[in-house]
């Protein structure tokens, strides 16, 4: 069948819905029964590394819903690995004669037609770069977060998803029930203002610490592609420690140290915390007034992140969010009625996160008084959409044409304070930010930190926007 046909048929089987709503409004999800397998949606993965093998594991298991049939990345070894993973995965199931094909070129991904949607789980400096021409080839996508590397990216694939009318979901698990309903409930609760007036959240994003090796020039591997993975980033010689490892594809990436390819734990837990932020301020469409920061960045080691940081952003109600390196990583809102806290338990995605964040002896979710989480729905009846499992919300949105739980237009927005807190500590000094035309006012040497040049002009955003029509 065609992408529209198969799309079709499953949008009369399944509606759903998005964002906060009361009670009265929620309706019980359809199931989606076994249906044969060109009525699925055919999806392929972009990126096999540590958040990609989570990734599709975790979508493929709804065979009620998805079939994986490719993946693709540019390290031929993580390529194969994820093949073979894939295809034992449907033969453990009882089937026969199973063919995932393997690609090096997420553009002969996007040429197949029989492909619907694709995961976007490349390292951050590559998410626009790869999510915008997928959703320009009439592909639903999946992404990581953050959304983008940078402001400029983030509305540029914004624009792209509303004009080409795609479904996007980033990956701000936090948003749905599993692994981490404390989020939820916390933000349910700040949402019904059961704190009393907000008046200041406190989110600790954890601190990367040096390497404590200095860069040293390496040639890349015969089965990596080194010089496409750069992309857009600055021209430089390849070093493993700046990639990611080549014997373990579970290791932490190098690459999330590294300023030319991410921008640190600002954007790397901060695009998770201030997501649920913005959720619970009620403000996932707007953004901060002002912002001032100052960090300390790696110097003279292999990596090149900010360590040690402090950020207060000034939010409209006269919200004051603060980040800082020694708060426990999580989010603490506090208010004129009380307290509430939330972090991620014992459940990790990778072995990166956070164990029992959070006070020892309070736990991962908390409050000043059980009456502020429990019952969790009050006489306010607000309370977040459905969305137990964060992959099967995806397909499911596919299917209905609506808006999944992390929409792109509420990611690009939590990308955007994350960058603009990461572009204060750089100029270490106030700035003032208009959410509205997503800039700093009268600032011309942060406005020009909003985007960045690109190495190659095959890699720039704005050119490839401006040949398929938008501005």
């Amino acid at each position: 069948m065609e992408n529209n046909s198969r799309r079709d048929f499953l949008k009369k089987s399944l509606l759903t819905g998005v964002g906060i709503i009361t009670l009265p409004e929620i309706v019980k999800q359809s199931t989606f029964g076994q249906t044969s397998q060109n009525k699925l949606i055919q999806f392929a993965q972009i990126g096999c590394g540590r958040e990609g093998t989570v990734d599709y594991m975790g979508t493929m298991r709804h065979t009620d819903l998805c079939r994986m049939v490719a993946v693709c990345d540019l390290d031929s070894h993580r390529a194969d690995i994820a093949k073979k993973t894939v295809e034992d995965f449907y033969i453990n199931k009882g089937e026969t004669n199973v063919d995932v094909k393997a690609y090096h070129d997420f553009h002969e991904v996007l040429s197949r037609s029989d492909i619907d949607a694709v995961i976007v789980s490349v390292p951050d400096h590559q998410h626009a770069f790869v999510a915008i021409q997928a959703v320009l080839a009439g592909k639903d996508v999946y992404v990581q977060k953050p959304l983008t590397y940078s402001i400029s990216e983030a509305i540029a694939l914004r624009t792209a998803v509303k004009v080409k009318k795609r479904i996007l979901q980033t990956g701000s698990q936090q948003r749905s029930e599993k692994p981490w309903n404390t989020f939820r409930i916390a933000s349910e609760a700040v949402r019904n203002g059961r704190i009393g007036k907000i008046q200041t959240v406190k989110i600790g994003i954890g601190v990367d610490k040096t390497k404590g090796v200095k860069p040293l020039a390496q040639t890349p591997p015969s089965t990596f592609n080194f010089e496409r993975w750069l992309g857009a980033a600055p021209e430089q010689p390849y070093m493993e420690l700046r990639c990611h490892p080549q014997d373990n594809i579970e290791g932490r990436p190098g690459w999330i140290t590294t300023e030319d390819f991410g921008l640190g734990m600002i954007t790397n837990w901060g695009a998770h915390h201030i997501d649920i932020a913005h959720w619970a301020m009620g403000m996932e469409l707007s953004g901060p007034l002002s912002v001032e920061a100052k960090a300390d960045f790696m110097k003279e080691d292999v990596w090149t992140v900010h360590t040690t940081y402090h950020v207060e952003m000034m939010y409209p109600d006269n919200i004051k969010v603060i980040m800082d390196n020694s708060f426990t990583n999580g989010i603490q809102f506090d208010g004129t009625g009380g307290t509430v806290f939330c972090a991620r338990g014992s459940e990790r995605v990778t072995a990166s996160d956070p164990v029992n964040a959070g006070d020892n002896k309070k736990g991962p979710l908390w409050a000043s008084s059980d009456k502020i989480l429990y019952p969790r729905v009050g006489p306010e009846g607000k309370i977040w959409m459905p969305s137990a499992d964060h992959y099967r919300n995806w397909l499911e949105s596919i299917i209905s044409r609506r808006d999944p739980i992390a929409p792109v237009d509420q990611s690009s927005r939590s990308l955007e304070a994350c960058a603009i807190a990461w572009i204060a500590m750089k100029l270490n000094r106030k700035l003032n930010w208009d959410a509205k035309k997503e800039k700093f006012i009268g600032d011309k040497e942060a406005n020009a930190m909003l985007s960045r040049k690109a190495r190659k002009p095959e890699y720039d955003i704005a050119l490839i926007m401006k040949k398929a029509g938008l501005s």
